[in-house]
């Protein structure tokens, strides 16, 4: 079985290192919209015509299910990437809401997935009492796709969107976009030391495991390595480079565009 996985950079790295070391068979081809990063400020309308092509790119590349690694994305148009394409999607809100057990949880995430209320919403569909907060983080992606991670910059930026979800006594905090969890060890020095992290990558994992395990096909012995393609619509190199970094493989990458144009020869 082949697996479709897409995000708008370096964030769907998360989701692939969660998905792999739980399923080390299995064959993914990872699209990162590059040219277009970060989709959490973009318009709802951009966003879906952004899914719209994404669908239409992936239907082309014979694949048995998708994960949608964005949470933007996932926000404003799952159903658009659902109707397109006739094959099982896995998505990481609806996969994190379903095993919130706390009653008080902060949210860290785009400032368009804030918008939709989409995990407050999820939430509370399975947890109706729960306290929810979600806090916009527009500065996070620019910083983390630089590969600032270890600068004084971020340490401020998150210390500044930890302060209201900390004045509310939230008891776990779900890492909303995909990129958050590549500076897991800076939230963790900066969040008290009973406040879980979620990472909706775990929950996602798992479901595809369970859905992988029910058909028994994968019976290869390569692993993700070896099986997985990366595609990216602007800079192959510097996206390889940092699949170095935080995937410690140097794979080939190819460019491809994902414009409606292009579509037509």
């Amino acid at each position: 079985m082949r697996f479709g996985l897409f995000d708008s950079g370096v964030g769907g790295f998360t989701i692939l290192k969660k998905v792999t070391s739980r399923s080390p068979n299995i064959s993914l081809i990872y699209l990162a919209d590059t040219k277009r990063l970060p989709y959490g400020i973009k318009k709802y309308n951009e966003i879906i015509e952004i899914a719209e092509e994404i669908a239409f790119w992936f239907s082309q590349q014979n694949i048995d299910g998708i994960l949608v690694a964005c949470n933007t994305t996932n926000a404003i148009a799952l159903d658009v990437i659902k109707n397109k394409l006739d094959i099982p999607v896995f998505d990481l809100i609806g996969s994190a809401s379903s095993i919130i057990q706390d009653s008080r949880v902060g949210v860290l995430a785009t400032p368009s997935t804030v918008k939709t209320k989409a995990y407050t919403n999820a939430i509370l569909n399975f947890k109706p009492k729960t306290f929810v907060i979600e806090q916009s983080c527009p500065e996070f992606v620019p910083l983390i796709e630089k590969n600032k991670i270890k600068s004084e910059e971020i340490r401020d930026v998150a210390i500044r969107y930890l302060k209201p979800l900390l004045k509310e006594n939230i008891q776990s905090l779900i890492l909303g976009c995909s990129h958050y969890p590549l500076i897991k060890p800076l939230l963790s020095s900066l969040l008290p030391s009973d406040v879980k992290l979620i990472d909706p990558a775990e929950a996602l994992s798992l479901k595809l495991k369970l859905f992988i395990d029910s058909k028994n096909s994968l019976n290869t012995k390569k692993k993700y390595l070896v099986n997985s393609k990366f595609y990216v619509t602007s800079d192959p190199t510097n996206f390889a480079n940092s699949a170095k970094y935080w995937l410690d493989v140097f794979p080939e990458v190819k460019l491809v565009s994902l414009q409606k144009k292009a579509w037509v020869s």
